[in-house]
């Protein structure tokens, strides 16, 4: 079904979608039919169809029809005007983001636009070049590559992420195999992470970005890996973090995630 891509191109310029942004998002959703091994026909169905379906969902009031139970809390984020140079190539600049408690934020764009920088910048590991980023103390990153070491089990990485944040170590493996049955996985006692598969491996990083009960989350596509269950388990914890009235920022290139956000930055706007 090759005339698909530019079929759901020419329907989203046909709403009123600038030519560039058309195109980036004709190319990820075609990658995102291409990691599944199928056409993107097989995927969203007709392409005029998921082109309506995607600019109603990128349009709609964040996050309406989930957020009825919910007020948004106290404001654990803000960025005003961040801007990110090395040397003579501008990453990105101008950027604004507020992410108040009970709210869930995703950062989109092509690859190469600054995504993983910019939740960097977000965490306090890398500094901007301009602009102003404020955020509360208990922050936890959950980054793409990385995190974990190979020759630790899963309660040796409890047990050591949580005496960085002053856990008691019979506390802090406690509260990992807790957290870890949230994303239906019982880590198992002498398994390196070594020999862990991708997908579980990733659900072990998850739960040591949460282990010290972070008030802000941030999440840097953090579902690498997972079969369907584990993504479905994935984001009804977040909608657990939402309710308890954590701020989470996800950065994603999967645009059916936007359905269950309240924010969404797209950094290959700029």
């Amino acid at each position: 079904m090759s005339d698909w891509p530019s079929a759901f191109e020419a329907e989203l310029l046909r709403l009123g979608v600038q030519p560039g942004r058309a195109r980036r998002l004709a190319d990820e959703t075609s990658q995102q039919a291409a990691e599944s091994a199928a056409t993107p026909g097989d995927v969203f169905g007709p392409a005029h169809l998921y082109a309506r379906h995607l600019m109603a969902e990128l349009n709609a009031p964040a996050a309406a029809t989930t957020r009825t139970r919910f007020e948004a809390g106290p404001v654990l984020l803000s960025l005003t005007g961040v801007g990110k140079k090395y040397r003579r190539q501008t990453v990105f600049q101008d950027v604004n983001l507020t992410v108040r408690g009970g709210e869930v934020a995703a950062i989109v764009g092509a690859n190469g636009c600054g995504k993983s920088t910019l939740l960097r910048i977000c965490a306090g590991l890398t500094r901007p070049t301009s602009g102003e980023v404020r955020r509360v103390r208990r922050v936890g990153l959950v980054p793409q590559d990385g995190g974990t070491a190979g020759w630790l089990t899963a309660e040796e990485h409890f047990t050591l992420f949580g005496a960085a944040a002053g856990m008691v170590p019979g506390r802090a493996r406690s509260t990992g195999v807790h957290l870890a049955t949230r994303l239906a996985w019982r880590p198992g006692r002498k398994q390196r992470a070594q020999q862990m598969s991708g997908g579980t491996r990733q659900k072990l990083n998850l739960v040591l970005g949460e282990l010290h009960a972070p008030d802000l989350l941030l999440l840097d596509e953090p579902y690498q890996g997972f079969d369907q269950g584990a993504y479905l388990d994935f984001w009804q914890q977040v909608f657990a973090w939402r309710d308890a009235g954590r701020a989470i920022v996800v950065v994603t290139h999967l645009l059916h995630d936007l359905q269950n956000v309240d924010h969404v930055l797209d950094l290959g706007e700029r």
